[in-house]
């Protein structure tokens, strides 16, 4: 259990997500991660020499990935102070572990002041060439970042949507249950967007980014979420043979950033929107599930955090989850005693997309804005990622 890491209300950010080959899909994600952050903190009055150490999560490459966490932190602080910088990649968990080195170092007393930054453009991912000398004719190897890892874990030997297949199959899950899932993810993603996106402006902000040699546009709404009824969920083919998971019933690439500050109690309230709002990082929990079984990880994780917490399922305001697939949050609910029609209020990134390494980062920022509505709390993040493994974060509102 941790006790001493707080993030500020308010001290954090999430830029609309845009579906792939979409407005994002030229800018280097680096960089705009960078700069949308650095405008952030101008906006809010907030002094990026109070930071003592950054985060970099990203989990596709771009150009200068090399020097991508270093490049980042200096861009953040426009070369005003020597930051330094790590880079994180863990698929989808990868905003949850950012947030945990951040608030572990703080809890032994490393430092009083982290940033997390999770940027990825899955837009135009890189195709790498490997030379593989001994080969017929000394022909190369070659990877897709983006598509042959979807469909090919090494380990597993499988597609990440036959790992879901295989998880709905030992459950039992229906096709139905997947639709009405989804369908009901979709309508929790419209009261997001009731008045005016009033929950989104809550924490969203809108990135500017090049789309010609002379023009800027600024990115103010998710962009690519698909309209969903029952009627056109049913009308949808399964992707697998027999499966019960169809293109509506599963997330989808996408592009943007976030940024969360996590620090010590009293930097947070000084640094806080709202003083009397705390928010304490209290426990963190990981898993790895059976080989080709990657949706039934959030469990084992999500009970570790709870664990080290000292609470329980009941104890919880809110829950929020990653959810590539519908079966996710079906098996989550029905092993974990939860209503699976309560998670996920706003929406998650099933709806709005998945550009990994910022993904858990705005469900938390999310998830964190729901239970100050709510009065105050404990919450729950859990979420899975590639290689069948997942994380999960305990947070208090007080």
């Amino acid at each position: 259990m941790l006790t001493k890491a707080y993030i500020p209300y308010r001290g954090y950010y999430s830029t609309p997500f845009c579906r792939w080959q979409g407005t994002m899909a030229n800018e280097n994600s680096i960089k705009l991660g960078a700069t949308t952050a650095q405008q952030w903190l101008k906006k809010n009055n907030i002094d990026p020499m109070i930071l003592d150490y950054m985060y970099l999560g990203i989990t596709i490459a771009q150009h200068h990935l090399f020097y991508s966490h270093t490049w980042a932190s200096a861009m953040l602080v426009d070369g005003q102070k020597d930051l330094p910088a790590l880079m994180i990649n863990q698929a989808c968990t990868t905003s949850t572990t950012c947030i945990h080195l951040g608030a572990i170092n703080i809890e032994v007393g490393t430092y009083d002041t982290a940033f997390a930054l999770m940027a990825d453009r899955c837009s135009n991912g890189p195709h790498t060439i490997w030379p593989n000398p001994l080969g017929p004719g000394g022909e190369v190897e070659s990877e897709n970042w983006m598509m042959d890892n979807f469909n090919r874990d090494p380990w597993a030997g499988q597609k990440m949507i036959q790992t879901a297949e295989n998880v709905a199959r030992e459950l039992g899950t229906t096709r139905e249950e997947c639709d009405a899932v989804t369908l009901r993810r979709y309508e929790q993603y419209q009261d997001a967007l009731a008045n005016d996106r009033a929950f989104q402006k809550r924490y969203m902000f809108p990135p500017e980014v090049r789309v010609s040699r002379k023009k800027t546009v600024l990115v103010e709404e998710d962009e690519g979420v698909t309209p969903t009824s029952a009627e056109g969920l049913a009308r949808l083919k399964p992707v697998e043979p027999e499966g019960v998971h169809t293109f509506g019933a599963q997330t989808f690439p996408a592009d943007g950033n976030c940024g969360i500050i996590v620090t010590t109690r009293d930097k947070a309230r000084e640094l806080s929107a709202d003083p009397k709002i705390e928010i304490q990082v209290v426990s963190y929990g990981f898993a790895r599930a059976k080989k080709g079984y990657m949706a039934m990880a959030p469990v084992p994780a999500s009970e570790m955090a709870l664990k080290h917490a000292g609470i329980t399922v009941k104890d919880l305001k809110a829950v929020k989850t990653h959810q590539p697939f519908a079966v996710n949050d079906i098996n989550m609910a029905t092993k974990m005693g939860m209503d699976v029609n309560w998670m996920n209020n706003y929406g998650n990134s099933m709806i709005y997309g998945h550009p990994q390494g910022p993904t858990a980062g705005r469900i938390i920022i999310e998830m964190l804005e729901e239970v100050v509505m709510l009065g105050g709390g404990y919450a729950l993040w859990a979420g899975c990622a590639a290689g069948d493994t997942a994380a999960a974060m305990v947070f208090k509102v007080g």
